[in-house]
């Protein structure tokens, strides 16, 4: 089953902030960022449960080339990021 994701204040701050940031240091590497998370995102929703718990509910899925991980957690069937 496929859940439904919700982004926290927090996290939509974060990504914004980090997706401009890359775009300053080469042009077309803040979309490359935005891929990468997003295949993280749909990894989340898609099959959660393959992902360590780094505390209490919440897991992690590490991302690729980018110093980032999508924290998640799943909450009455949607996952929260």
């Amino acid at each position: 089953m496929i859940l439904s994701i919700t982004f926290s204040h927090a996290a939509s701050a974060k990504f914004s902030e980090a997706t401009a940031w890359y775009e300053t240091k080469r042009s077309g590497l803040a979309l490359e960022f935005i891929d990468e998370i997003e295949r993280c995102v749909s990894l989340a929703s898609k099959a959660l449960q393959q992902f360590p718990v780094v505390y209490q509910n919440i897991q992690r899925v590490v991302a690729n080339r980018f110093p980032y991980s999508v924290y998640s957690r799943t909450e009455e069937l949607r996952i929260v990021v």
